[in-house]
């Protein structure tokens, strides 16, 4: 619907101006009428009686409103022979255009409304001395304002259906906006827990062996050693925070270069052996399947540093087949560590749920014969 109607929609609704105007032609038509018969203006009477009826009740209900037009439509019917002029024939086209523009009746009941003023005016004017040829005329009249009225009520019906399409269309939009970011909380909350669980849990690890250096060795020197490293590993912390929301905003460097980066960062700050393989030639991966690869790899690096501490760890990236798949593999320590205190937060679960969102899948497990542990991640490219 053009600006143009809506102008007009909101400074007179059409109904009401159709109505407005069918009550003008109406009246129009009855102040004109070169009629002396007292029964016939009776009848005219009623059938305007029953077209306000209509219009009073049309906006609160509906079924009285469509029962009065009908009853208006159908009383002047019975006077369209024994009346002097086509005041008759006037009113019933009037009413009838109007009853087929609605869109509250169904397509049977107007069928059966026109149908039965055709055939009853044509029977009023026959039996009242008329030849049968002059009444073709009036049947045909009647026709065409009814088509005239469907075509204003398939009209109504579009714009009626357009309408409810657009509501519909706009409430998924508002679902689809609210899962959207329903989805993008959960992302951020997955990619801060993993950059918290690397950072907290490697600088809780450090300040614990700076505890056991001064309360066992009394070594001041190699404690305030890890004391410092805690500081750094603190303000990386931060940066890792930073980089998880430059990641979320999708700028994030290429797979092999990120995992590098966590690779280097995990040798430095857990001082472990970690080997880094990438087979055969990189080719690139998207942004999803980078930022969850290196998330998963973040996580398992630090599951390693905690349950297999000082144990070597190999990484391997492999584009070799269709997806592209990490391992980390890391030895069984000699000594059992300490049981790990607080919540382990997400672990494996995360790592399954981050991967599932992109198409991937997690694999972990000790190796054979319990020599270590393996995590083994796939992920489309």
């Amino acid at each position: 619907m053009s600006a143009r109607w809506h102008f007009v929609d909101r400074m007179a609704p059409s109904w009401l101006v159709v109505q407005l105007l069918g009550t003008a032609v109406l009246l129009f038509t009855l102040f004109t009428a070169n009629e002396d018969t007292l029964g016939v203006w009776a009848v005219y009477a009623a059938s305007m009686l029953a077209w306000l009826t209509f219009i009073v009740a049309d906006p609160w209900h509906r079924r009285l409103a469509n029962a009065a037009l009908a009853v208006s439509a159908t009383l002047p019917m019975f006077v369209v022979g024994a009346a002097d002029d086509a005041t008759a024939l006037v009113m019933i086209c009037v009413v009838l255009s109007r009853f087929a523009s609605l869109t509250s009746p169904s397509g049977t009941a107007i069928v059966v409304l026109v149908g039965l003023v055709v055939a009853g005016s044509a029977v009023a004017y026959l039996t009242t001395g008329h030849d049968w040829q002059d009444s073709i005329g009036y049947p045909g009249m009647i026709l065409l304002v009814t088509l005239l009225g469907l075509h204003r009520r398939q009209y109504e019906l579009r714009t009626d259906q357009a309408e409810e399409l657009l509501r519909q269309t706009e409430l998924a939009q508002q679902e689809r906006a609210r899962a959207a970011a329903l989805d993008e909380r959960a992302r951020i909350a997955r990619e801060m827990h993993d950059v918290l669980a690397h950072s907290l849990g490697a600088l809780g690890m450090q300040l614990k062996v700076a505890e056991a250096l001064l309360s066992e060795k009394g070594d001041t020197v190699a404690a305030l050693e890890r004391v410092r490293r805690s500081n750094r590993l603190a303000e990386e912390g931060l940066v890792e925070a930073r980089n998880a929301v430059a990641a979320l905003r999708g700028d994030v460097p290429s797979l092999p270069d990120a995992v590098a980066d966590l690779v280097d960062a995990f040798r430095r700050d857990h001082q472990t052996s970690i080997d880094l393989r990438v087979v055969p030639q990189p080719r690139p991966a998207s942004t999803a399947a980078t930022v969850s690869l290196v998330r998963t790899l973040g996580e398992a690096l630090t599951n390693a540093a905690k349950h297999a501490p000082g144990e070597p760890v190999t990484v391997t990236l492999d584009f070799s087949g269709e997806r592209i798949c990490l391992e980390v593999v890391n030895g069984r320590p000699a000594v059992p560590p300490p049981p790990v205190e607080g919540p382990s937060g997400y672990g494996l679960t995360g790592m399954r749920e981050r991967l599932a969102l992109v198409g991937g899948t997690l694999i972990a497990g000790e190796r054979d014969e319990g020599a270590g542990w393996r995590v083994t991640a796939q992920v489309p490219e």
